[in-house]
């Protein structure tokens, strides 16, 4: 079941609200259609002139629509967690909706034409296909809602080789709108309608991730998990399905979600880092500095992708401020945890300082000018002279990240984001107060900028192995549409791409070398060979012909032994088999 689509719940306005925006972008898209070939056909300029004056009205009435989706799409803050604990919130996508769709007659009619059976038998098992339909249009957000949609993303493989014939079409459309714009699309090719339905899989993972409470352990655990396997969802719809008419599922937006959930991992990752570690350790301070550093590399990555031309108009600008102000603002972390590591911790004993100078070895992208690293480590003044350089550039990055998100009217909006950013600007500054002496002459240098932390894999490695998991399960379909209610048999056989002549009936007796011919496989059963001259031969089997029943038992999944017991059971009055040809 789904979510029950009259739940008043933020989520399930927000969704109802993107809905009547997309069959609003619907209508205008097709009175635009109808206005532009009447203006091309039209030869009389009175009429050109009205159309062109009715265009520009659609055209307006469209902006304002995408720009209402583009608010939606921003609305980020509905599918964060309700804890009191303040973090800087994540960006999930909403899903993709899609239009009702009645399957019943062009799915009987094939059974009928191309499997030879009564098509109404199996009215029953359509009907439960369809409602699963419905239901995956409104799923829960939780493992529920995830095993509904894979559910019927994994009827679709069934439905694909039973019903959709190579060379001919059903003469049925999937509608879906586009997840962002709106757009409506559709195409005959289920592989639209599988690759949609990965896409909101993916959604849904981007929204469990989104709610989880990651001020506690257990929540950044479920949140990573989430936003790998989003990432996941994306790079496997993103290598698989090509050429799909909407712009959220081309390969450069798809590409850049991956890099989003990617980093989001990234960020969450880094949280786990300042719950677990003893915060005092020098070590480990570095280590925060350098992991900071890595968040903000990986956002700045982001940022270079969704600028890109065929992603820029695309993508809500509320989402680009986001990741652009995360960038400054992690870049501004990794310099505090620099500088407290620097300000805060006891200087090095000689037992620690070889660990602590290997370690510093490989902090900074540039060495720092001054003293050499033995004596920087030891002496407090100059430690406190390279810390003070560390905080007046994160002080910095603290006041670009605040100047970009005050430039977003949505994001001015998010009185959570605009909290984490002051409150990491305050601390900056009063550890800088704090630090700085009256008879400070000496201009405080340039802070090198810091290497991001590798004691982890790269980002890539986050995605393989969720994308190999979701593989496993793609692949393993299972459900309603099981292999005992489908017309005809295995797969490898009764398919949509294979053809065969009617079943015909055949009457044997048994003779002096049994029923003259040799059986060999399994599930079906076929006839290896037919001797020359045996009752086998005279009654027209040939070599090749699959059993499909044996004295009116269906043998399409029987295996070779139950097969042969059932031919050696039978009596005087001899057996009735039936076969098909291919």
């Amino acid at each position: 079941q789904g979510c029950d689509p009259f739940a008043q719940t933020q989520r399930s306005k927000l969704q109802h609200r993107r809905a009547r925006i997309n069959q609003q972008i619907n209508k205008e898209m097709r009175m635009r259609a109808g206005a532009e070939n009447l203006f091309r056909a039209t030869s009389n300029h009175k009429v050109k002139e009205t159309v062109a004056l009715e265009l520009s009205y659609v055209n307006s009435n469209l902006q304002l629509l995408k720009e209402e989706l583009e608010e939606l799409n921003s609305s980020v803050d509905v599918y964060q967690n309700d804890s009191e604990s303040i973090s800087v919130p994540m960006i999930p996508l909403g899903l993709k909706e899609t239009k009702e769709l009645d399957l019943l007659v062009p799915l009987k009619d094939l059974i009928s034409e191309h499997y030879g059976e009564e098509g109404v038998l199996f009215e029953k098992e359509i009907k439960e296909f369809m409602e699963l339909r419905q239901a995956m249009r409104t799923p829960s957000r939780n493992e529920a809602g995830l095993e509904l949609l894979m559910e019927y993303y994994n009827q679709l493989y069934f439905l694909d080789s039973r019903f959709f014939p190579p060379t001919k079409s059903l003469g049925v459309f999937f509608h879906w709108y586009d997840s962002l714009t709106g757009v409506p699309s559709h195409q005959r090719a289920l592989a639209f309608e599988k690759g949609s339905v990965l896409f909101n899989i993916g959604a849904l993972h981007t929204q469990i991730g989104a709610r989880q409470d990651r001020a506690s352990l257990p929540g950044l655990n479920q949140a990573i998990d989430a936003f790998q396997k989003a990432a996941g969802a994306f790079n496997y719809l993103k290598e698989n399905f090509s050429n799909a008419p909407s712009l959220d599922m081309s390969a450069a937006s798809l590409n850049m979600l991956v890099r989003l959930m990617v980093a989001q991992v990234q960020e969450c990752v880094f949280e786990k880092m300042t719950l677990l570690r003893p915060q005092h350790d020098f070590l480990t301070r570095l280590q925060l500095a350098q992991e900071a550093a890595r968040v903000e590399d990986v956002y700045s990555l982001v940022h270079q992708t969704m600028t890109q031309a065929h992603v820029k108009d695309y993508v809500p600008f509320s989402w680009t401020t986001m990741v652009h102000v995360k960038s400054e603002h992690f870049k501004a972390l990794s310099h505090y945890f620099a500088a407290i590591a620097l300000c805060d911790c006891p200087v090095a004993s000689d037992t620690e300082l070889p660990e602590q100078e290997k370690a510093f070895i490989q902090f900074h992208v540039t060495m720092p000018e001054g003293p050499s690293l033995r004596v920087l480590l030891q002496d407090p003044e100059e430690r406190r002279k390279l810390g003070k350089a560390h905080l007046k550039k994160a002080i910095m990055k603290h006041e670009e990240a605040m100047r970009i998100h005050g430039l977003c009217k949505i994001l001015r909006k998010m009185d959570i984001l605009q909290e984490v950013l002051s409150f990491a600007h305050k601390r900056s500054l009063s550890k800088y107060s704090e630090i700085d002496h009256e008879e400070d002459f000496f201009e405080t240098g340039d802070a090198p900028d810091i290497h991001r932390f590798l004691a982890l894999p790269p980002p890539h490695q986050w995605v393989l192995c969720k994308v190999a998991r979701l593989q496993g399960v793609v692949l393993a379909p299972k459900g309603a549409f099981h292999v005992s209610t489908l017309p005809q048999g295995p797969l490898s056989v009764f398919s949509a791409k294979n053809k065969w002549y009617p079943a015909r009936r055949v009457h044997l007796m048994r003779g002096e070398n049994g029923f003259g011919f040799t059986l060999r496989g399994d599930s079906p059963v076929l006839i290896a060979g037919v001797i020359p001259g045996g009752c086998a031969a005279e009654a027209g089997l040939k070599e090749g012909d699959y059993i499909i029943s044996v004295n009116g038992k269906d043998c399409k999944w029987s295996k070779h032994a139950e097969v042969v017991q059932l031919l050696k059971s039978t009596g005087e009055e001899g057996v009735e088999i039936s076969v098909i040809t291919l």
